[in-house]
């Protein structure tokens, strides 16, 4: 019954994954693609995060 308020901390991370990928965006439009580069590489290790929970969550 605890369970049922409980937010699901994959969709907030999927959120987060997908506000970066939009300032990535950004930040290459403005030119900046060092800048860009740094961003999709924090995407992607978040990406990478949410898809260890995903197959965590399957296993169990």
């Amino acid at each position: 019954m605890l369970g049922l308020f409980k937010k699901d901390p994959i969709k907030k991370m999927e959120k987060a994954h997908a506000k970066m990928l939009e300032e990535a965006m950004h930040i290459q439009r403005s030119g900046d693609i060092k800048g860009y580069a740094a961003k999709m590489a924090e995407a992607d290790e978040l990406e990478k995060k949410i898809i260890a929970l995903r197959k965590e969550q399957e296993d169990k």
